[in-house]
């Protein structure tokens, strides 16, 4: 199955800015922008909240993989042409609406993995910062470059990836505006995989990196939906809790699985000996 979300300003009238395409148990979000470097501009970020909201009521989905177009920027981060234009209104109502963006590929209930094909500048390493799980290609390269722009990373940088990588090494990172690379990412578990295969020259995506990233996804998606995404939760609300605050969250997760059809499937499967099929129910 294979939606498209479409720019509606003049000049993109034409181009298919966010590309939604389902395989499987997989479904994938696609910027597709490689003009501007797959750039956020509003039209994109409301595609991203109105794909997430479908999202959350897809019960066929299991992971969701996000990736930008081109062989060499994954996204540039904020349109600053567009921003340029903006009122001190609309560029409040702008960090709004990225937020929001943010938060919803944040908080969908699948796997997310951030498909890093090729670097990524402010707004774009904060996407990035949502994904539950990242790839990314070997020569990209993350980088915060608010502050050399007179500004702080206003889509979450300044509280992921402090959750993420710790305090000491983001403020490096955000303060200094350094890149930090896919080795370097891989080293901090921030990055999980690192991909170095090519892709072919003129490919409008790019392909190992797809490749890797389904095939991660095929095999996180043989895992019960309902047990993937309760812990989901318990580990996204319970990470800055006290211990038995978490243990409680935690519990209560684990209760919302005791009566459903694919933990009994699971301890049948188990007992004979064969792969589950799990159906979400």
């Amino acid at each position: 199955m294979s939606q498209v979300v479409s720019d509606q300003t003049p000049v993109e009238q034409i181009e298919q800015v966010l590309k939604i395409e389902k395989e499987a148990h997989i479904t994938w979000l696609k910027i597709n922008r490689p003009k501007v470097m797959n750039c956020l501009n509003r039209p994109v970020l409301h595609a991203i909240i109105e794909a997430c909201k479908q999202l959350n009521e897809d019960k066929e989905t299991r992971v969701v993989g996000l990736i930008g177009s081109g062989l060499k920027t994954f996204c540039a981060g904020a349109d600053l042409t567009e921003r340029k234009g903006m009122s001190q209104a609309e560029a409040i109502d702008y960090i709004s609406l990225i937020q929001r963006a943010m938060r919803a590929i944040e908080t969908l209930p699948q796997v997310v993995i951030g498909a890093i094909n090729g670097s990524a500048f402010g707004g774009g390493t904060e996407l990035v910062l949502c994904c539950d799980l990242r790839v990314m290609v070997q020569d990209a390269s993350l980088r915060l470059t608010e502050v050399k722009l007179g500004i702080i990373p206003g889509a979450g940088g300044t509280q992921r990836l402090p959750r993420l990588i710790g305090l000491s090494k983001a403020k490096e990172l955000i303060l200094t505006a350094a890149p930090l690379t896919a080795q370097k990412g891989l080293e901090l578990g921030l990055i999980h995989r690192v991909v170095e295969e090519m892709p072919s020259e003129g490919s409008d995506f790019h392909e190992p990196l797809l490749t890797e990233v389904s095939n991660w996804a095929k095999e996180i998606s043989t895992a019960a939906p309902l047990s993937l995404k309760q812990a989901k939760f318990a580990i996204d609300q319970g990470y800055d809790r006290d211990i038995e605050a978490g243990l409680a969250l935690e519990t209560k997760a684990y209760l919302q699985l005791l009566n459903t059809k694919d933990r009994l499937e699971g301890l049948a499967a188990f007992a004979e000996k064969r792969s589950p099929i799990y159906r979400g129910e």
